[in-house]
């Protein structure tokens, strides 16, 4: 853009105007820009709610313009008609129509008198909308609106709105009560890391936000700016220095805040134990190393449901708080509390708030602001809460319009009084205010958007793949570092993590997001599984020694002894051991192992699993485990988001059969059948086995999919009588009802588990374990024939919704899970990491020692590794993992000089008992689901 300031203008504040051609007025979803000026410099972004570019004040008139504008052509995904299909969210077959035509490109002169005049009328006209009638309160401000607004001559707004102005200051000028309600705003934009645009996108939308929250800060000097996503700020690192710069310089002077401490704002349901605990290693120490800043807070205003092992995962960051805003968009019921204490499965606390404004994109209305104050549920014992300001999930952040409203907010008689404030000055009040706050347990279950636990498989595969690959690729570098000399690769892990992290950002991993964003996330995850591959070979070939001498080692990297091999070693493969395949009468096929006997029947549907040790039926009489189900999917909006409970009401069962093949053999080391099945314009292949020496049935299920708007889901019908059920989450697991005895419990009909599903009665349960699934349903039926309990698992393998992405989830794809019968708790633990964490095997003659071993099995390590900071010291996490007391002996296999507790960034704790080294080994008494991290300092 060029021009020229008109001489008349002299001393006037003069304004650019640039209208890219936004077609509405929220910003974040469409075309934006970033201006710069003729040296490059960065000046401020573009949106539809920030069009104007401060040119001077005062202008001299004559002044040469010249402003370069950096324009993003996003298409508006979301459209007028949010939810329709559309081709739009992929690069690839957008198509080359234009999206937008530059509406307009002014000089302008901005008069102070009538903006401040406008926002006067705002804040008023908003307040007496929401005051009672009867209240003399309204009727003033009315009056009062009246006479200023007869004091303006329309022919001459500029030379009369200082007049109107004057009519108006009284009404402004009356204080809040001091019993009015407390708010304090923190300027906010949350901006999705990825979502209805691409990653490489969200790099350009960051730097628009940042360049105009740090102009923002110059010109407002009671403004304060939060932001969260560590991520975020490296993007503006690596790719907009110069915007970067001025962020530092904010933040050093304590107005642009580092919120969350993590890198991205994450899903908290999906990710795993490590991942969870990783997101915040790695967010804190970008925010200590760049900003010498510790977070207190976790800031999570829009992940979907919060799992019940999170609270642990914070306080072992060091952090103590948590704010979110979504358990508001909760379908069913209305959560009791707005700042609470939250317990989780081991009984660490948190304080937590969540905003009664209701939205994490406040613009600071009237209407906002009194319905933040009316629906605070603390009345009467606290009165503050925050409100998260400014424009939102596509960027854009605080406006001075919104300031300039809080301001005269500040103490405003009818309106809750506002102030802004830094995250942690507002926890620090909240937590005063309100020492003894009412307690919630266990997860915080979002009422909405449950099928985000599985929309897009492939992402989620890739998810479950690179954690695995992760614990691997630390094992077996740091025992080869240990051992041998192996060269731990310290930066290569760090940029791997940060890689899986980001994609568990709460619109990658949830698949929420257009076809662009995943289409790339496959990619992504199959360099990462290479290279993760590599790490793997490369440590492995060094600790096994000459390959030449026709021996096999097989490596366990599960935390469990597997065929004799201990946890985190590697020992010579040893065979043994047969299973049985036999004709069954009426059609199909039995297997057995001395173990279980299982019966296939003519449909190749399992119809009997019986424990022979327990002399006990797992399947009830009358029904078929591992039966395919397909289910109509029409949510009522958020397509890819939500499944609505009525998608129950008509199913389908898979029982048409195009093959049934057996595998193996008598006396053959496996046994099991080939199944394949044609539905709609599908087709599914099973391969059902059962191995010698396992009680495990597996089940490999591949489904070239090509449905649109179905669900599939793997049924098990169980003979089992429970009330409750356990799912696995990060260290540990969490109970939920089989029932329906309350509108809360009835709510959870898809929920989240990580590796296993168990349920039992007393002295006998089940486990149903899995490699890569998420959702999953639970429900229980009375048998008419025997009066008899079926509690049935349903594991939800695929969906098929077309917004944002058309083509969710079409092609081919592989899952593989397992019935374990007779299976305890630790049983189920145990056969989750296995199937996650298969064996490798390798040529080699030297076994490989573990560096570390529990003699309890309740016990879990789930990470061996080297310290970040390049010491070489060791770090060891563990947990307990049934949810009981226990006490367990840490056997090291190294030389080590010291050992301490610390918390996740490896800091030590000064706050607990310092472990010793006695014989070798350190002696550990475990709450239920204690985490606990050891630093092993290498003699």
């Amino acid at each position: 853009m060029s021009g020229t300031v008109p001489e008349a203008w002299a001393g006037r504040t003069v304004e650019a105007i640039l209208d890219l051609g936004f077609d509405e007025n929220m910003p974040g979803f469409q075309c934006e820009g970033l201006v710069y000026r003729p040296d490059g410099s960065p000046v401020k972004g573009l949106n539809p709610r920030n069009q104007w570019v401060r040119i001077a004040a005062p202008a001299e008139g004559g002044e040469e313009v010249l402003l370069h504008v950096e324009a993003a052509s996003n298409p508006v995904i979301l459209d007028y008609h949010p939810f329709l299909p559309t081709k739009l969210g992929d690069k690839e077959t957008a198509g080359a129509e234009p999206q937008y035509t530059l509406a307009r490109m002014d000089l302008a002169v901005f008069d102070e008198n009538v903006w401040q005049l406008v926002q006067d009328l705002e804040v008023l006209g908003e307040l007496m909308a929401e005051l009672p009638v009867e209240g003399a309160r309204r009727w003033e401000i009315l009056r009062a609106v009246g006479r200023a607004l007869d004091a303006v001559d329309l022919q001459d707004v500029p030379g009369t709105a200082a007049a109107a102005r004057e009519r108006l200051a009284g009404v402004l000028a009356t204080p809040a009560p001091p019993t009015a309600h407390r708010i304090s705003a923190v300027g906010h934009a949350h901006i999705d890391s990825a979502w209805l645009w691409p990653l490489r996108e969200t790099v350009r939308k960051v730097a628009r936000t940042t360049a105009n929250m740090t102009a923002l800060l110059d010109d407002e000097p009671e403004f304060v700016y939060a932001m969260s996503q560590a991520q975020q700020y490296a993007w503006i690192k690596e790719h907009r220095p110069e915007v970067y710069a001025k962020v530092k310089k904010a933040v050093a002077e304590g107005r642009f805040v580092p919120a969350g401490g993590m890198w991205v704002e994450s899903d908290t349901n999906m990710p795993g134990s490590e991942a969870m605990a990783r997101q915040f290693v790695h967010g804190k120490r970008f925010f200590l190393d760049e900003f010498g800043i510790e977070n207190d807070e976790a800031w999570l205003p829009d992940t979907f449901g919060f799992a019940a092992g999170l609270p642990q995962i914070i306080k072992a960051a060091g952090s103590k708080w948590l704010l979110t805003q979504k358990i508001s968009w909760s379908a069913v019921n209305t959560f009791p509390h707005h700042t609470f204490t939250w317990e989780g499965i081991d009984g660490t606390r948190i304080f937590t708030h969540f905003p009664p404004v209701d939205t994490y994109n406040c613009s600071m209305t009237g209407e906002q602001i009194a319905h933040a104050a009316r629906n605070f549920k603390e009345k009467g014992r606290a009165r503050h809460s925050l409100a998260p300001t400014g424009w939102g999930d596509g960027g854009g952040g605080t406006t001075r319009e919104m300031i300039a409203k809080a301001a005269r907010m500040r103490s405003l008689e009818g309106s809750a009084t506002v102030e802004w404030e830094a995250p942690a000055a507002f926890f620090a009040k909240a937590e005063a205010e309100y020492p003894d706050p009412p307690v919630w347990v266990g997860e915080l279950y979002l009422e909405l958007h449950r099928a985000t636990l599985t929309s897009q498989a492939r992402t989620k595969q890739g998810n479950r793949r690179s954690e695995h690959l992760l614990r691997e690729a630390e094992l077996w570098a740091a025992t080869a570092a240990v051992r041998t000399g192996f060269p731990y690769p310290y930066e290569q892990l760090d940029r791997i993590w940060k890689t899986v992290l980001l994609h568990q950002f709460h619109d990658i991993l949830p698949g929420s997001s257009i076809a662009w964003v995943h289409r790339e996330a496959e990619k992504t995850y199959a360099g990462v599984a290479a290279e993760l591959g590599a790490i793997i070979d490369g440590a492995q070939r060094a600790l096994a020694g000459d390959a030449s001498g026709g021996t096999t080692l097989l490596f366990n990297s599960a935390p469990h002894t597997r065929a004799g091999v201990p946890a985190g070693g590697a020992a010579p493969v040893i065979g043994g051991g047969s299973a049985q395949l036999l004709p069954r009468e009426g059609g199909g096929y039995l297997l057995s192992n001395g173990l279980l006997e299982v019966e296939i029947d003519g449909r190749g549907l399992v119809v009997s699993v019986y424990d022979v040790s327990a002399e006990r039926e797992t399947v009830p009489p009358g029904e078929a485990a591992n039966l395919l189900q397909i289910h109509p999917d029409f949510p009522n909006q958020w397509d890819a988001w939500d499944v609505d409970e009525f998608y129950r009401n008509t199913v389908t069962d898979l029982t048409d059969l195009d093959e049934l093949t057996p595998i193996g053999g008598k006396g053959t080391d496996c046994a099991g059948v080939r199944v394949v099945r044609g539905f709609g314009s599908s087709r599914v292949t099973q391969t059902v086995t059962l191995s010698p020496g396992t009680k495990r049935l597996d089940i490999e299920t591949e489904v070239d999919w090509h449905e649109t708007e179905k669900f599939l889901k793997a049924a098990f019908p169980l003979d089992v009588h429970a009330e409750r059920y356990a799912s696995e989450t990060q260290f540990g697991h969490v109970h939920r009802a089989t029932h329906t005895n309350t509108s809360w419990d009835a709510a959870k009909f898809e929920a989240c588990n990580h590796r296993f599903i168990h349920l039992e009665e007393p002295g006998w349960g089940v486990a149903l374990v899995n490699d890569s699934t998420y959702g999953h349903d639970v429900t229980r039926t009375v048998r008419a024939a025997d009066a008899g309990t079926t509690t049935t698992v349903r594991l939800s393998l695929l969906r098929a919704p077309r917004f944002p992405d058309p083509e969710t989830d079409q092609g081919v794809h592989r899952f593989r899970y397992a019935l374990v019968p007779g299976a305890g708790i630790g049983d189920a633990v145990r056969e989750g990491y296995r199937i996650n964490l298969p064996e490798r095997r390798v040529a080699g003659q030297a076994p490989v020692a573990p560096l570390v071993t529990v003699d309890n099995d309740a016990v879990v390590v789930s990470a061996v590794k080297l310290a970040d900071d390049g010491s070489g010291d060791l770090v060891v996490r563990l947990y307990e993992s049934n949810g009981g007391r226990a006490r367990v002996r840490i056997g090291l296999g190294l030389e080590a000089g010291a050992v301490a507790r610390t918390d996740l960034l490896e800091r030590p704790l000064t706050d607990t008992e310092r472990p010793e080294l006695t014989d070798g080994g350190i002696q550990l008494a475990l709450r239920p689901f204690e985490l606990v991290t050891l630093r092993l300092a290498r003699s």
